[in-house]
């Protein structure tokens, strides 16, 4: 197809998720005049709320049926205005790699090939490339056996998604989320077996790194290579053992990136990444965790940085590679306040072996004080009020 430069007549696709990467692309190209295409199963989604949503189309959902949702996606690629998909999930960017001919017939494809990709999503084999390029991991190995005792471990699924290229009972319209991490401490009556029926597949045994400091990595590359970087700090998660991230700080560390594009360039990347390290308390080691192939949902916080990624994606993939200029602001602080509101009703509610629980009093006083200092919010917007409130309505129906 042909890339040539936007002619301000063109659309993008995006899919709409509970994560506020959806509403960030929305007003991101939005602003620029760019229309928005959002696409999703629920009518809550925030997105659709925006005023930078151009068109709001209802599809199947890929977790129902993932080959009906790609049909939706590749009717919306064969309209003359659709330049191009954006991937902000697991489903969407598995369904995009894997019938990547079908779309390439009629919109960009700034995304890898399947194998590429399978390379991320099946942490074996990301581990390994990881151990090729250098780049330091936790001890990680398929649960088949009790693993030693004595030491910290957790469980954690082999695959970043369930569908029929990982797991052979799966049909092509299958596509399941796989379980959460499990701290092996709760469930040390379990065995291996026990894990395999309740995930679906041989999970993963990985060694528990003792760790307060979660880093992302965050890139677009272009043909195996780095077009844009961004890097930041987790704060705080969604829970107080982590998870998405609730509060955020831009960072720019050496040893961060250097770990980052090793790893991205040994898998010859292609598009979109956030690469997951935990820092080693004991060593200062950077330990990758995971890779994530597509927009992530601290991506509202990027952009208030200076990292205007959904502007850098349009652009490489309509031929303007070239007025990629990227950079950002270090040091500054963001907050997604849904998941401030998880974070501290973690604290309230749960219980998580091998991670120390803050007292409620300090959490309150440290939430309420980054509020303060650091007033950058993912769908709280003036110019755009109406994703944060549909976001706030959907928070509060999930703790009922």
């Amino acid at each position: 197809m042909d890339n040539s430069a936007w002619n301000g007549n063109e659309s993008v696709v995006v899919p709409g998720i509970a994560a506020p990467s959806t509403v960030a692309c929305a007003r991101s190209l939005g602003r620029r005049g760019i229309r928005t295409i959002v696409v999703s199963s629920d009518e809550t989604t925030p997105a659709f709320q925006s005023k930078y949503c151009d068109e709001a189309v209802r599809v199947p959902s890929p977790h129902e049926d993932l080959v009906a949702y790609k049909d939706a996606l590749r009717s919306l690629a064969m309209r003359p205005d659709v330049r191009t998909i954006i991937p902000v999930r697991e489903p969407d960017i598995y369904v995009l790699s894997k019938y990547r001919d079908e779309f390439a017939e009629h919109v960009a494809t700034p995304w890898p090939t399947f194998d590429t990709l399978a390379r991320a999503q099946d942490r074996m084999r990301l581990f390994e490339a990881a151990d090729t390029a250098g780049v330091a991991a936790p001890e990680t190995a398929l649960f088949t056996t009790a693993p030693e005792e004595g030491r910290k471990w957790i469980i954690k699924p082999r695959y970043t998604i369930l569908g029929d290229e990982y797991v052979e009972e799966y049909t092509p319209e299958t596509c399941v989320a796989p379980p959460s991490t499990q701290y092996l401490e709760s469930t040390r009556a379990a065995t291996a077996e026990e894990f395999r029926t309740e995930m679906h597949h041989v999970p993963l045994v990985q060694e528990y790194v003792s760790t307060t400091e979660e880093y992302g990595f965050f890139a677009l590359y272009d043909e195996g290579e780095p077009v844009a970087t961004f890097q930041h700090r987790q704060r705080r998660g969604y829970s107080y053992a982590g998870g998405p991230s609730a509060f955020r700080e831009s960072v720019d560390i050496p040893a961060l990136e250097e770990s980052g594009l090793a790893l991205l360039d040994e898998l010859e990347w292609h598009g979109l990444a956030m690469v997951e390290f935990l820092r080693d308390e004991e060593t200062g080691e950077f330990k990758l965790m995971e890779v994530n192939p597509r927009f992530w949902s601290s991506l509202p916080f990027s952009v208030q940085t200076g990292a205007d990624f959904p502007y850098y994606y349009w652009l490489l993939a309509t031929g303007a590679r070239d007025r990629i200029d990227h950079s950002y602001q270090p040091g500054i602080g963001g907050h997604l306040l849904r998941g401030e509101l998880l974070y501290l009703h973690s604290i309230l509610r749960k219980d998580i072996d091998l991670v120390e629980k803050p007292p409620m009093t300090d959490a309150i006083r440290e939430v309420a004080r980054t509020l303060y200092e650091e007033p950058r919010f993912d769908y709280l917007s003036r110019d755009d009020p109406r994703p944060f409130v549909r976001d706030l309505l959907n928070t509060f129906a999930t703790l009922r």
